[in-house]
């Protein structure tokens, strides 16, 4: 029997462009290996480094926002699980799949907590010191009802697991930890990596759209890498990301060594030829994709405490975790020169990706929840009462709203 599966994309992936487009792809890999006819949908439009999904065998399809001509489509098309790209998604089309396709397996793909990234931007913002009363912010209401409202949610990171369960009380058997999918590091990959002598200069990479990363830059710029440069004056910081703007691309400085190089084709080819990677990171949530590309490609990095969150659980990390400006200097300049130093941790940081994010510790047990779920489902929203309530239509704004705004349309 046929098994379909329906992805309504937040945005089309860029696997290239951004952790979450990496991330979609992941999961795409994993329901075609289990034979699910896939259809990737999303209201947004595509861009140039957007992946061909039709020459990966998998239907597209334009939808419209507050439009009824979805219904028609999710109708036509019966999916038996669908996977909403972020809780903006949800809020969007959920109510709709629930009422045309009620049999379908609701599935939310956090990407990352939103709130918590929220909330830390606000206390940056501030100035203060984050605590558990900035997470109770408009978003994390919008969020968690949609997580409330979903049949399972996949999170990203065990940080973000211990929030929404011991924080906002969220029960265990509604989320689903499970975080970067990816393929093993073998040693003959690893002999073939360039050495550190064969490396040189720095690189801090990430999309432009994203505001922690342009923080990110902007503190490198004005914080960190004059103090580096004064110690290793023939060194260079080579900025990479998608969509850099003219407030990012106007902090290139030749004479200062800090080059903005903007969108990277091949992401393991330039993070190859670096020697460190630095992820000062202020605010965020999840788990850092630069961090993975890192590892994956044996560049050791200095980073602060939130790049680092949920990234190494028990295992020795591939550098140093650092938040203070003197600290994360020095420690950059140790990495940069210390050979052995830098072997430790490249090696560190093969074995988190083999331990940590292998795909195959993960796919079964989760391909198998997904057929357990399926099979008792009205069992399992049973014990959702919460998600009951959201969904009553009293309470739908969204529902409403969507339906308000198509009528406005109209006239």
């Amino acid at each position: 029997m046929d098994k379909k599966l329906l992805i309504i994309g937040f945005v089309w992936p860029e696997p290239n462009s951004s952790a979450a487009g990496s991330r979609m792809m992941q999961l795409i890999a994993l329901f075609q290996q289990e034979d699910y006819d896939i259809t990737f949908a999303s209201a947004c439009a595509k861009t140039e480094n957007a992946t061909n999904l039709k020459a990966l065998k998998i239907a597209t399809e334009t939808i419209a926002l507050n439009h009824s001509s979805f219904d028609d489509f999710v109708k036509d098309l019966q999916p038996d699980v669908v996977i909403f790209d972020r809780f903006m998604t949800e809020e969007q089309f959920g109510w709709r799949v629930a009422e045309h396709c009620p049999n379908a397996l609701r599935i939310l793909d956090t990407e990352d907590l939103h709130c918590l990234r929220k909330g830390r931007e606000e206390a940056f913002k501030c100035n203060d010191l984050f605590e558990t009363k900035h997470l109770f912010n408009d978003v994390a209401k919008r969020e968690i009802a949609s997580i409330l409202r979903s049949d399972l949610s996949l999170i990203i990171s065990e940080a973000e697991m211990d929030i929404l369960t011991q924080v906002f009380k969220i029960d265990h058997s509604l989320l689903y930890y499970l975080p970067f999918l990816l393929d093993a590091i073998s040693e003959d990959t690893i002999s073939t990596l360039p050495k550190f002598d064969e490396r040189h200069h720095f690189i801090t990479i990430g999309n432009f759209l994203h505001p922690p990363n342009y923080q990110s830059v902007l503190y490198l710029k004005q914080y960190v890498w004059p103090k580096i440069r004064q110690q290793l004056p023939k060194a260079e910081l080579h900025v990479y990301g998608a969509y850099t703007s003219q407030k990012v691309n106007q902090l290139h400085q030749d004479k200062e060594g800090f080059f903005i190089k903007g969108y990277a084709e091949d992401v393991a080819k330039v993070m190859q030829k670096a020697r460190v990677c630095l992820a000062p990171l202020q605010f965020g949530a999840g788990l850092k994709g630069k961090l993975v590309d890192a590892m994956q490609n044996g560049t050791p990095c200095v980073m602060s405490s939130i790049a680092a969150e949920g990234m190494f659980g028990p295992l020795d990390t591939n550098g140093f975790i650092v938040d203070d400006i003197k600290e994360f200097v020095t420690s950059a300049v140790d990495l940069y020169t210390n050979a052995s130093i830098w072997k430790a941790f490249q090696d560190n940081g093969f074995k988190v990706i083999n331990s940590r994010f292998q795909r195959t510790n993960f796919q079964d047990d989760f391909m198998q929840l997904i057929q357990d779920l399926r099979s008792i489902l009205d069992l399992h929203r049973q014990g959702n009462f919460m998600g009951q309530l959201l969904q009553h239509h009293s309470l739908q704004s969204t529902k409403y709203m969507s339906k308000w705004i198509e009528e406005k349309n109209k006239s």
